[in-house]
């Protein structure tokens, strides 16, 4: 199996990305250090915590494992039972995500972020 490295991020979907912004501001204490229309990123000692409003809000929020090689992780789980929900793609600056789903049928993501230190 691929090492995974840890948790890196959880990104809860959203259908009203206004809304479910200002309530994170105001539960974190912080503003987003990133926020555009398509996503909003907060820092949380270290960790993303992300609203995404094209998130498959059935999914529920999704916690990311952190691995320096998505492609082996994948293949490696999906060898384990699990199914792709969301096929590995680049998020920018070197980052690629994907999502699986289980054999119990919840769904996690794998992400390979080149620039993430705990």
């Amino acid at each position: 199996m691929s090492e995974i490295l840890g948790l890196a991020t959880v990104i809860f979907p959203t259908a009203d990305l206004q809304a479910s912004k200002s309530w994170w501001v105001q539960a974190l204490g912080k503003d987003p250090y990133f926020d555009e229309p398509f996503y909003v990123g907060f820092d949380v000692n270290g960790y993303e915590l992300g609203i995404n409003p094209g998130a498959a809000v059935e999914n529920g929020p999704v916690a990311y494992l952190r691995t320096e090689n998505i492609d082996r992780a994948f293949s490696d789980f999906m060898d384990n039972g699990c199914t792709i929900v969301g096929s590995i793609s680049s998020v920018g600056e070197g980052i690629r995500v994907g999502e699986l789903r289980n054999p119990e049928g919840f769904v996690f993501g794998v992400i390979e972020n080149p620039n993430f230190s705990a």
